[in-house]
């Protein structure tokens, strides 16, 4: 019972209403299995449940038998019907930045010619700046202690400057995505700026955009007191956010963009709602996981003592060290078996950086986590599942090698994955045409509706 003598949320009434929440609301998740409902629209063996079709990108993990049984394979992450090695060794022999081609590419469904690729970049550029007085209204004088909300609220903030936001033309979807692509990485740095200076008391720096540069420098030039990095940190950048940029229609986050986008809303509503889906520390949050968990784990073991990192991943999964969770954050995926095609680029290419960064026995570590979770996660739990490192073991550190705050670390994640929502909304809009709509089996008991002068008569009796 709730006394109305208690005017506020106090523990004692919150625990209360907890109680009686639980009282009434358990489900036994075996129940689940039982009906043959999939849940978190998973099939039994762990794979994703078919709720759609997409020309944009195909994450390959991998292969089924006739019998419908699942073989375990290297793991393809395909843009638009290229591989995403094919983009990366581009970017690396040419020595260029390829995160506005790959954005391009996401897009259109084709790659740019030069001259289209050209006048795309020089429209990148020219929309990164802020509305007259978006900075100072927006973002300064509503400053936030997490930068993924911000950015969510600043996102949904541009409806207000928008002259025609609920129009879902493909024209307008097109100017609205090329507008946010660009306007994103601005609203994260200025965000991040506000809260140092807000809530950590740090000096407050905002740089207008400069012109000449890719998205990867503009990020480096406008987050950096002195504006300077270089060339090798900004391509690093770069090709970060080339492995982000996509990871098919299924991801929550992108998922969530076409949620939103089949019920006919407008785009700064199901963007705003797939960057808060990315926030979790289930999804694009996880990165932050692994570099707490990295620290931990370096702080009590060497990484060239590999029967010690062996037995301190053991303790994590006993839930005797670590977080309690009994989770090695940055391993395992609901797609890929043998390897992430992202982790390992990324693995490749952090290496140098690391090293002249100082961060050699980080790298060194995260290549030790690699090597054996998932060897001392099969002796512990037992089964078959292939365990492999994911996207997020390796992408934290390259942002730590930058010098970027973890602040920033899910940020970054979200700027480099809005081309790939913004083309799975124009997606869902164009040819999808159909409320996406689920159902939930109903597993309630039926009870007597009882007056309310009545009720809790047979407590007192």
């Amino acid at each position: 019972m709730i006394y109305p003598e208690v005017p506020y949320l106090s523990p004692e009434v919150l625990k209360k209403l907890c109680d009686e929440y639980l009282e009434h609301n358990f489900i036994d998740p075996e129940v689940s299995e039982k009906l043959g409902v999939k849940r978190g629209l998973r099939n039994p063996d762990g794979t994703g449940v078919l709720a759609g079709l997409t020309n944009i990108c195909d994450v390959i993990g991998y292969t089924r038998k006739d019998d419908g049984t699942i073989v375990p394979s290297e793991g393809r992450l395909i843009y638009r019907g290229i591989n995403l090695e094919t983009l990366v060794n581009e970017a690396i022999t040419k020595d260029r930045f390829m995160f506005e081609e790959v954005v391009w590419l996401l897009l259109f469904g084709s790659l740019p010619d030069q001259e289209q690729l050209s006048s795309f970049q020089a429209l990148l550029e020219s929309h990164r700046e802020l509305p007259d007085g978006f900075a100072e209204t927006m973002i300064l004088s509503a400053p936030s202690p997490n930068i993924m909300n911000k950015m969510a609220r600043s996102v949904l903030a541009m409806y207000s400057y928008d002259d025609n936001p609920d129009d879902v033309s493909l024209p307008k979807l097109m100017k609205q995505s090329i507008n946010l692509i660009a306007e994103l990485p601005t609203m994260m740095v200025y965000a991040y700026q506000t809260k140092k200076h807000t809530y950590d008391h740090g000096s407050l720096y905002f740089h207008y955009p400069k012109k000449g540069l890719s998205t990867a420098e503009h990020i480096l030039a406008t987050y950096r007191p002195d504006q300077s990095f270089t060339h090798e940190e900004a391509k690093l950048l770069d090709l970060c956010m080339i492995v982000h940029a996509d990871h098919g229609g299924g991801n929550n986050s992108a998922f969530t963009s076409r949620v939103l986008s089949s019920t006919g809303t407008d785009t700064y509503s199901a963007i705003a709602a797939a960057i808060l889906s990315l926030k979790g520390p289930k999804h694009g949050g996880a990165n932050l996981k692994v570099m707490r968990q990295l620290d931990d784990i370096c702080a009590h073991v060497k990484s060239t003592d590999e029967e010690a990192v062996r037995e301190y991943l053991r303790k994590i999964i006993r839930k005797e060290a670590g977080d309690g969770s009994g989770l090695i954050y940055g391993i395992g995926h609901a797609v890929y078996t043998l390897s992430d095609p992202r982790a390992q680029i990324l693995k490749k290419y952090s290496k140098d950086l690391a090293y002249e960064k100082g961060l050699g026995e980080q790298y060194n570590m995260l290549c030790m986590i690699e090597k054996y979770a998932p060897l001392v996660f099969r002796e512990e739990k037992g089964g078959k599942k292939n365990l492999c490192a994911n996207v997020d073991l390796f992408s934290g550190l390259i942002y730590r090698i930058l010098g970027i705050d973890s602040d920033l670390f899910t940020p970054i994640f979200a700027i480099s994955r809005v081309a790939g929502w913004c083309a799975h909304r124009m997606e869902e809009i164009e040819f999808a045409n159909r409320i996406i709509r689920p159902a939930y089996k109903y597993i309630g008991s039926d009870q007597p509706y009882i007056p309310l002068e009545e009720r809790g008569k047979s407590e007192k009796d």
